[in-house]
């Protein structure tokens, strides 16, 4: 990454955690930057969420390590992640109308992970989010095994989590990720 784009990368990702401090009480910045100054796998991440409309940013400290957590915040599941199906297995098992891809693949190419039920339930509590979208969320194998996956949205108030085969994909519906650096 020229040190144009990085610079221009943590001034939009300072201004994001200074205006959104509930997310992360008790981080600094500071700490923040100086961890992706030195982690250049960290920051193209973290320009990949952003180019794709993730809006990531720090949603708190974890481990003894000091490893921060990034996730997407964007209200509505990112439109450059829209319009897949949930893995590689399930984009090979469409004979016609395939999507352009799929959301454990980008994922992994973006060097993020897929939310888990309960990280999503944790982000809805920071930012009420896929109120008119939805998003895949990483599957347990026994429902996966069957065909399946999972994805959440929030409706009337509340987070749902459903199932739908996992070789469907919906103009609506896409991946929000996390990164840990």
């Amino acid at each position: 990454m020229k040190t144009q784009e990085r610079d221009e990368l943590l001034r939009t990702l300072a201004a994001r955690f200074e205006k959104n401090m509930h997310r992360h009480k008790g981080v600094a910045w500071a700490d923040v930057e100086a961890k992706l100054e030195s982690n250049p796998s960290a920051l193209k991440s973290l320009r990949a969420m952003e180019e794709t409309g993730g809006e990531p940013d720090v949603i708190g400290l974890k481990g003894e390590a000091g490893h921060f957590t990034f996730c997407d915040c964007s209200v509505e599941s990112p439109t450059g992640r829209r319009s897949v199906c949930y893995d590689r297995e399930a984009l090979d098992s469409r004979k016609e109308n395939k999507p352009h891809g799929s959301a454990v693949e980008m994922a992994a190419a973006m060097g993020i992970e897929l939310l888990t039920e309960e990280q999503y339930r944790e982000l809805q509590k920071l930012v009420e989010c896929d109120m008119k979208t939805s998003s895949w969320i990483s599957t347990p194998a026994d429902v996966r095994s069957l065909g399946g996956a999972l994805f959440c949205d929030r409706r009337y108030g509340r987070v749902f989590v459903y199932h739908n085969g996992a070789q469907s994909y919906y103009a609506a519906r896409g991946f929000r990720g996390l990164l840990r650096v």
